[in-house]
C-alpha cells in the first residue's frame, strides 16, 4: 500500500480531533471505514501510529514523527488545490473567502459585505471545527475565519495569524422545552437542570470538554447525549434533553432560551486572518461587528442580559 494525500489527511484529522468518531465526521466517512483505513496505513508502515484509549486516540512516538512530515505536505496540497481552482475559475476580480462556525450574525455580515464590496466574489465555508477553519486560513484557503473559542479550551492557532476579538466573553445560554419547570424563571440555576439529560455535539471543538468542566465544578454528573444540534432541537422540544446554546438563538414555539446563573459557560468570538491582510480585514471586522450588534439586540433574552450587565454592545460604535 502506497501512502496518498488522503491517507495523510486522515492521520492529521485523527490527531487534531483526538477521536476516530470526530475525525470520521470531519472527513465525511463512516467510523468503521476510517478505522479500517488507519489499520491499513499502520500495517503498511509496520508500526502503530495511535494509541486507542477510552477517552480517544493519541499519537505514538512513531505517529508524532509521521505527523510532523504529513502536516506540511497536507497544507501545501490544500494550498495548491485552492490556487488551481481559483485560476481555473478565470476570476480575475477581487475575492473574499470567509470561513465561519455557526452564528446568527452570518446573514447580516454577508449582506453588509456584499453592499460594501460590489464586484467582489464573496464565498462562505462553514465548519463545526474552529481549529479546522484556522488551518484553512494558515494554508491560504480562506481570507478570514470567524470562530468561537470555548472558555477553558484554547484553540490551536497556527503561527502568524492575526486576530481581532469581537466579544471577549459571550455567555452561553441553555435551551429547554417550553414546559420545563425551570422555563418559568428568567434566570436558570444549574442545579435546576440536575435531573436532565444534556446533549452536545462532540465535533464542535471544546464544546464537550467545556460543558463537562462546568458541570463537574457544580457537582453535577448528568447523562450526556452526543449528537448534532438538528437532532438536539427535536429532543429538546419534547423534553428529552437540554443543551447549551448561543444567546443570539432565535425564538421557537416549542422551546425557550434562558441564561444560566453566574454565566458559567462562555466563549470568545474571534476573527482571524493571515498576516498583512490590511484594509479588507478591517472592513470584514467592522461589518461583522455591526451584524453581531443587530442580532444581539434582537434576541430578547440576550438583550435583557446585556442591559443587566451594562454591556458596551448596546452602544453604537464610535464613527
Amino acid at each position: 500500500m502506497e501512502l496518498e494525500v488522503r491517507h495523510l489527511r486522515a492521520l492529521c484529522a485523527i490527531a487534531d480531533t483526538g477521536s476516530l468518531h470526530k475525525a470520521a465526521r470531519r472527513l465525511g466517512v463512516s467510523q468503521p471505514s476510517l478505522t479500517t483505513q488507519l489499520r491499513r496505513i499502520e500495517h503498511s508502515l509496520g508500526a502503530e501510529l495511535f494509541i486507542r484509549e477510552r477517552t480517544g486516540c493519541r499519537p505514538t512516538p512513531v505517529g508524532r514523527a509521521v505527523l510532523s512530515r504529513a502536516r506540511p505536505l497536507v497544507t501545501e496540497m490544500n494550498a495548491l488545490v485552492a490556487e488551481a481552482k481559483a485560476f481555473a475559475s478565470g476570476s480575475g476580480g477581487p475575492r473574499l473567502r470567509i470561513g465561519s462556525t455557526a452564528s446568527r450574525a452570518l446573514p447580516g455580515w454577508l449582506g453588509r459585505l456584499r453592499r460594501r464590496l460590489p464586484g467582489t466574489d464573496i464565498s462562505l465555508h462553514m465548519d463545526v471545527s474552529a481549529n479546522a477553519l484556522l488551518r484553512m486560513v494558515a494554508a491560504g484557503q480562506l481570507d478570514v475565519a470567524f470562530v468561537h473559542e470555548v472558555e477553558g479550551c484554547p484553540l490551536l492557532v497556527p503561527e502568524g495569524l492575526s486576530v481581532r476579538v469581537l466579544v471577549e466573553r459571550e455567555p452561553q445560554f441553555v435551551s429547554m422545552a417550553r414546559d420545563h419547570p425551570a422555563a418559568a424563571e428568567p434566570v436558570v440555576e444549574l442545579s435546576d437542570l440536575a435531573g436532565d439529560r444534556w446533549i452536545v455535539d462532540p465535533t464542535v471543538d471544546g464544546e464537550w470538554d467545556g460543558l463537562r468542566r462546568v458541570l463537574a465544578a457544580a457537582g453535577l454528573d448528568p447523562p450526556v447525549l452526543h449528537g448534532d444540534y438538528h437532532t438536539a432541537a427535536a429532543l429538546i422540544a419534547v423534553g428529552e434533553a437540554v443543551a447549551p446554546c448561543q444567546p443570539t438563538s432565535g425564538p421557537r414555539d416549542d422551546m425557550v432560551i434562558r441564561p444560566l446563573r453566574g454565566d458559567p459557560l462562555a466563549v470568545r468570538l474571534l476573527l482571524f486572518s493571515p498576516p498583512g491582510s490590511g484594509k479588507s480585514y478591517e472592513t470584514a471586522y467592522a461589518d461583522l461587528e455591526a451584524a453581531y450588534r443587530d442580532v444581539a439586540s434582537g434576541a430578547a433574552a440576550y438583550r435583557q442580559w446585556l442591559v443587566r450587565n451594562k454591556s458596551p454592545l448596546l452602544s453604537a460604535p464610535a464613527a
